[in-house]
């Protein structure tokens, strides 16, 4: 986030590449009307990744999630491609040298979303019902508010694809409920699915979740001055202190870990509150579950209190993937 960058006066012709699925070419059409808008000529440039193609496996079992974006960097390392759209949840916290997260776009809901068509909530479910999620953080959640609730009965069950695929899979009878971001449902017009919003008390969402990032060559300035415009501030601040959390805690779709800003007032004006939680993938310890709450004004101070959390993580037993655990 510079503030020194600012509008491009001239209309630039550009390329956007993007997944094909339905909600990665709704997140490209998005930008692309909101720059179509200011007089620049944009085209895309579908993409099928490894991860659209690997859908047997965990990502945490195939490489995580930069099986998501790879192909699309490579489109903008060979010029095919000028920019590249992202759902924020999905970016590797590392990029490759040379390429740039150069904006981040105004949040839609940052919450999971309960769709189901036999049961109302996780209290309702039947005797020996069936949780579909493909998502270590929305395992150790579930399987805490499960066990809170006495539910032993219940099994939570891998389930990949894109978001039509996975609701294909339930309407199939594969499973009783799944969890999904609600801002995915909301962007395709499928809010009507959702039977239930969790609170981030019930379920603490995603670094990044909801919303959109937008990546770069880092030496495309003329791209990064173009997309300034469609920059927001106050979601760029909260992602870079929940994504803070997750790089040092060597986040990626191994790591059971869900981390998320809030500002606690008038966004940039008021204090950012951050939660983070983290869970034994192996069920070994508790959930740990911290928070922090500073005033941040910049990129600096986000990272702080990302860093803040890490250090309550760890006092509380959270680990990294490769860290053993405490007996």
């Amino acid at each position: 986030m510079n503030d020194a960058v600012t509008d491009h006066n001239s209309p630039l012709s550009l390329t956007i590449a993007t997944r094909e699925s339905r909600l990665a070419l709704w997140q490209a059409e998005h930008v692309q009307s909101l720059l179509r808008a200011r007089g620049h000529a944009i085209e895309l440039l579908g993409m099928t990744t490894r991860g659209d193609q690997i859908l047997d496996r965990s990502l945490s079992k195939v490489g995580g999630k930069g099986l998501f974006v790879k192909e699309l960097e490579v489109a903008l390392e060979q010029g095919r491609a000028d920019l590249a759209v992202h759902s924020l949840k999905d970016m590797p916290m590392e990029l490759p040298e040379g390429f740039e997260l150069a904006c981040v776009m105004e949040r839609e809901d940052p919450r999971d979303a309960w769709v189901s068509s036999v049961c109302a909530d996780l209290e309702s479910l039947p005797q020996d019902a069936v949780i579909g999620t493909s998502s270590l953080r929305r395992v150790v959640l579930l399987r805490a508010a499960l066990e809170r609730l006495g539910r032993d009965d219940v099994k939570i069950e891998p389930l990949r694809g894109n978001l039509d695929t996975r609701l294909r899979k339930l309407d199939e009878g594969g499973y009783h409920a799944i969890v999904l971001a609600a801002a995915g449902l909301k962007r395709l017009g499928l809010e009507s699915r959702i039977r239930k919003v969790f609170s981030p008390e019930e379920m603490l969402p995603a670094a990044g979740q909801g919303a959109l990032g937008i990546e770069l060559r880092q030496d495309r300035t003329e791209v990064a001055a173009a997309l300034a415009p469609l920059a927001h501030r106050a979601t760029w601040l909260a992602v870079a202190a929940e994504r803070a959390v997750s790089r040092a805690m060597g986040g990626s779709c191994s790591m059971p870990l869900a981390a998320h800003a809030s500002w606690q007032g008038e966004p940039l004006t008021s204090p950012l509150r951050l939660d983070a939680a983290w869970g034994d993938p192996d069920g070994r310890i508790a959930l740990v579950r911290v928070h922090a709450v500073a005033s941040v004004t910049g990129l600096d101070a986000a990272e702080a209190l990302g860093q803040q959390v890490v250090e309550l993580l760890r006092q509380g037993g959270a680990t990294r993937p490769a860290d053993p655990i405490a007996p």
